[in-house]
């Protein structure tokens, strides 16, 4: 990884609530843009179906925007 790749990564649970899009599905946290060495096992959530979803891991929020 390049340390311009690596500067534009963010930190993985560092807010709780996250807003997606339709581009961001299918809907996995940590999502692809965050730094993953330090954070819990990737987990897909479901969220097309109810416009949100909860990590069980580190309780980030996820909310779909149209």
């Amino acid at each position: 990884m390049t340390a311009e790749r690596s500067d534009k990564l963010i930190q993985p649970n560092a807010q709780h609530q996250y807003d997606v899009t339709a581009a961001d599905l299918p809907l996995a946290c940590p999502m692809p843009g965050m730094h993953l060495w330090n954070s819990h096992p990737r987990v897909f959530l479901a969220i097309e179906q109810t416009g949100s979803a909860k990590c069980p891991y580190c309780s980030a929020e996820y909310t779909l925007r149209k």
